[in-house]
């Protein structure tokens, strides 16, 4: 099977990680590939988009943000 020929996989600017134990939870969020900072709410996500200069119209769109571990609710540890 060739590459063209395979699923597609959205390769968004923006990438949400899993959530992380801390007081509070955090995910890392990353930018271009570069760990940019962490991320206690959907707002930080938000904000640290706004500093690279991209405007985020739909969190749930998967060519803008990946969402590893979790969606945009996702902010505490499972158990």
């Amino acid at each position: 099977m060739t590459e063209s020929a395979g699923p597609y996989t959205a390769h968004p600017r923006i990438m949400v990680l899993g959530v992380q134990p801390g007081t509070p939870p955090f995910r890392i969020v990353e930018i271009d590939g570069e760990v940019i900072g962490e991320a206690k709410a959907i707002t930080d996500v938000l904000l640290a988009a706004a500093a690279f200069g991209i405007t985020v119209h739909d969190l749930d769109d998967p060519d803008v943000v990946r969402w590893v571990g979790g969606d945009k609710h996702t902010w505490t540890l499972r158990r």
